[in-house]
């Protein structure tokens, strides 16, 4: 162990001085910089030492400004399989794009697709694997799939018999909470649980409600009353399990802070405006409206060729991580929201902001096409629905319904969400 906390000496003087505080004058308080549970290395580092690891991760996971396979290659972890999510294990596949197995070049570790022909770790998969590592940057909203697939990494987990370790780490949106609850009817891989849009949870405080609260699929688990409320589970069909969930906190952070990414989680977010309006503009994507992809600033802009042309204007092209973005080429009319993160940030005041739906749907001439239809004209096959969570949105929007209105529905399971989340809080909530 003397060697081991040496080597952790030399990569934290390498990679972490970022996280020294800097010289401040006399009287001022000084601010502690957050940090994630990757860099926290002598909490977990013990745990994967001798073992085979099977890491789901991508590009986010770093410690410093190093990857964390390459720091734990480095210390002499073995890891024999990488999983990466939507996106892909070094985040470069456009939204949505299948993404198949391959051999890292980098690490010549296997890597694993679940984001391709399957969602979840098979058996053969982790036959090679002692324990299982997390550790994703996410964004803190319901239909970023990354916390879907953390959902899966966890089933499999515990279908197969395997400790799973969270490093966990800060929500970029965790400081408040809002939008609609999804309704169980529109459960898709963009929103499997009913939270709302913004949950304001980090990956492993969400991790410990659905076990908890047991969310999970627990087709495989022979009683459920085997989960209590610390979220580790007591026995399966061995007598002796090996799952357990073990979750590395983040340093110096709460639900108050406003942690400021130090690498794009994906190609489309950016910056931290985008990460920030996100939330509220995502919904564009199940409409014919471009939301931004194949310009500057997606999710800041959107708008049609349809719209006013007093409107500010755009054209998406090409671009990296959207190859073919929606309404490629054509030139569009709408909204430009990208700020500074202060003067976005106020504008967003911790609530999902719909006025501009609203009025791209009041200002739309075709109202019938505004929302994308589904093949199958169900309701519950439509997208916009399925990144709602519900009918009910685009029927209040329809209906001409204020953004009053609308939000007053959302209380009830709004409320009695926020209850729920409390219980699997490990920071300061705000």
């Amino acid at each position: 162990m003397r060697y081991l906390a040496t080597i952790i000496s030399i990569i934290f003087i390498s990679t972490n001085l970022f996280a020294q505080p800097k010289k401040i004058a006399a009287n001022k308080p000084i601010v502690k910089h957050i940090l994630p549970a990757a860099n926290a290395m002598e909490e977990y580092l013990p745990l994967l030492k001798g073992k085979r690891v099977g890491i789901f991760a991508n590009h986010t996971a770093t410690v410093g400004n190093i990857h964390l396979v390459d720091t734990l290659q480095k210390l002499g972890i073995t890891i024999t399989k990488a999983f990466g999510p939507e996106h892909g294990f070094r985040g470069t596949a456009d939204a949505g794009q299948k993404v198949d197995n391959y051999i890292d070049s980098a690490t010549g570790i296997p890597v694993i697709s679940l984001y391709g022909k399957k969602r979840k770790p098979s058996a053969l998969d982790l036959v090679d694997v002692d324990v299982m590592l997390f550790d994703i940057q996410d964004v803190g909203t319901r239909f970023y799939t990354y916390i879907s697939s953390l959902q899966e990494f966890i089933e499999s987990a515990i279908e197969f018999d395997k400790p799973l370790i969270i490093l966990d780490r800060p929500n970029p949106n965790g400081f408040y909470v809002d939008g609609p609850v999804l309704d169980s009817n529109y459960k898709s891989f963009v929103g499997m649980q009913p939270i709302p849009t913004v949950y304001g949870m980090t990956m492993g405080e969400y991790a410990k409600m659905l076990i908890g609260e047991k969310m999970l699929d627990w087709k495989f688990i022979r009683q459920q009353d085997h989960i209590n409320s610390l979220g580790e589970i007591l026995g399966f069909e061995k007598e002796h399990s090996n799952f357990k969930l073990t979750v590395i906190k983040c340093k110096n952070y709460t639900h108050k802070s406003k942690y400021v990414l130090p690498v794009k989680p994906s190609p489309n977010l950016p910056d931290m405006a985008s990460i920030y309006w996100y939330a509220s503009t995502c919904l564009f994507e199940g409409t014919i409206l471009s939301e931004g992809r194949g310009t500057e600033h997606p999710f800041c802009i959107f708008g049609h060729p349809s719209l006013p042309d007093t409107l500010f204007s755009f054209t998406p092209m090409p671009t990296a991580g959207a190859s073919s973005p929606k309404l490629n080429g054509s030139k569009c009319y709408g909204w430009n929201l990208h700020g500074t993160n202060e003067e976005v940030l106020q504008q967003i005041n911790k609530q999902i902001q719909l006025k501009y739906l609203l009025k791209a749907y009041q200002l739309f001439p075709a109202k019938d096409s505004f929302f994308i239809q589904s093949k199958s004209k169900k309701p519950t096959d439509n997208f916009f629905n399925k990144l709602a969570g519900n009918s009910e949105l685009m029927a209040q929007i329809k209906a001409g319904k204020s953004e009053t209105e609308i939000r007053k529905s959302w209380q009830p399971k709004l409320q009695a969400f926020k209850k729920i989340r409390k219980k699997y809080l490990l920071y300061q909530d705000f």
